[in-house]
């Protein structure tokens, strides 16, 4: 799964690059850092590679969702639809820009159920976010015919599905707006960063701006720059963009290796009739950094959970239903506001209710699903290991 697996001369020599001029910000210091602009040559390397019009590194996702969500005129007391199974980032984000939170239930995709949503939808409701989780994508057709319905904005957390597509378009770029994570465990890593990718000038112009102080990037001389508005630091480094532009030259042979590797474990885990996979909406391609597949109740998925970490194979096999960073279940923090200095009232009476909030669908999937992360590096006879015996595992749970 991630590209850290694969770390060579290539991401020495961007690195050194830097290095050498000495010169570590993106931005100023023209003549010192002698023609070298990594962040420049990586955020050009994006859109020609995911097929967007504009692209604006950040420190980190967490860092482009928030800066997406400014920039896009998401603010204070605006409803942002999500999924209950997410990173904790993408509520983290609604909230520093002042919005509201709304999670709602998942389906066999593992992302944002479409009737779910439509029924989330109020006068409050400013703009639905998938999140795309473990490499595979939400059924995009259906939540922008509700977006379009109710003229809301759809923006799309790709962060965990770089090199995803639905119908021959890359995940992140067929929203209003959306984002990457390039932090040390993404498809692709820059150590830590992110981008926002959007198809939008203007949408563009306010995210270039909001990541560097406001400033407009207009002048020769930075230091001149004029602010047209309020702004933050969330810039990238060129060491970190020059680390993600080695990876991003060799995306097609992580997911190559990826895919290689998913279809090869799941053969093995197909010879169990009763584990199912999640489902992949019409259209879509999974990036397949994840093998996510699900046995028939709860109870057995618990115990196999269980069954593996006795046995010692339990590394690399999720099961988010009790996992403290992804699910709703786990995130008491979120449901007490507890936070380190006061948020509004609305939004504490908003996360507080969901306290009470039952994801009954949610946990019904959830609870019987568990992922598989797919390494870059297993052999053949490794997974053959890895297969077998996550087998054996099953069925003797199973009574088989």
């Amino acid at each position: 799964m991630p590209g850290f697996e694969l770390f060579g001369a290539e991401e020495r020599k961007e690195v050194n690059d830097v290095l050498e001029t000495g010169i570590l910000m993106r931005y100023g210091f023209d003549g010192p850092r002698k023609g070298i602009w990594k962040a420049q040559e990586l955020e050009k390397a994006i859109t020609e590679t995911f097929g967007c019009q504009y692209a604006q590194l950040t420190s980190s996702g967490t860092a482009a969702l928030t800066t997406a969500m400014v920039a896009l005129g998401i603010g204070a007391g605006d409803e942002v639809i999500m999924p209950a199974f997410t990173f904790v980032a993408s509520f983290e984000a609604v909230l520093s820009v002042g919005a509201i939170p709304v999670l709602v239930d998942v389906d066999d995709t593992l992302t944002l159920n479409p009737i779910a949503v439509k029924n989330a939808v109020t006068p409050k409701t400013k703009c639905v976010m998938p999140v795309h989780m473990c490499g595979s994508m939400a059924d995009l057709d259906a939540l922008a015919a509700i977006c379009k319905e109710h003229n809301l904005i759809l923006l799309e957390d790709a962060c965990q599905s770089i090199g995803g597509t639905y119908k021959g378009k890359a995940l992140g770029t067929i929203g209003h707006a959306g984002t990457f994570s390039f932090d040390f465990v993404k498809m692709i890593t820059c150590a830590e960063g992110g981008v926002v990718m959007t198809n939008d000038k203007e949408v563009y112009t306010k995210s270039d701006g909001y990541t560097d102080h406001g400033h407009d990037h207009l002048g020769v001389d930075r230091g001149a720059d004029l602010h047209p508005f309020i702004g933050y630091n969330y810039r990238i480094s060129e060491l970190h963009a020059a680390v993600g532009l080695a990876q991003i030259k060799k995306l097609s042979t992580f997911l190559e290796l990826q895919k290689k590797n998913n279809k090869a474990l799941r053969a093995y885990l197909e010879q169990v009739p009763e584990i199912s996979f999640r489902r992949v909406p019409e259209g879509g391609e999974d990036s397949c950094s994840f093998l996510s597949w699900f046995l028939p109740t709860a109870e057995q998925t618990q115990s196999v959970v269980a069954e593996m970490k006795e046995q010692g194979i339990l590394a690399g096999n999720f099961y988010w239903f009790a996992n403290n960073w992804h699910y709703i279940s786990k995130w008491d923090h979120l449901k007490n506001a507890t936070t380190l200095s006061r948020i509004s009232d609305e939004q504490e009476a908003a996360l507080t209710k969901l306290k009470s909030t039952v994801f009954a669908e949610s946990d019904a999937i959830m609870s019987r699903c568990i992922s598989t992360a797919i390494s870059l590096v297993w052999t053949e006879d490794q997974i053959h290991e890895k297969g077998t015996r996550m087998v054996a595992a099953i069925n003797k749970v199973l009574g088989k």
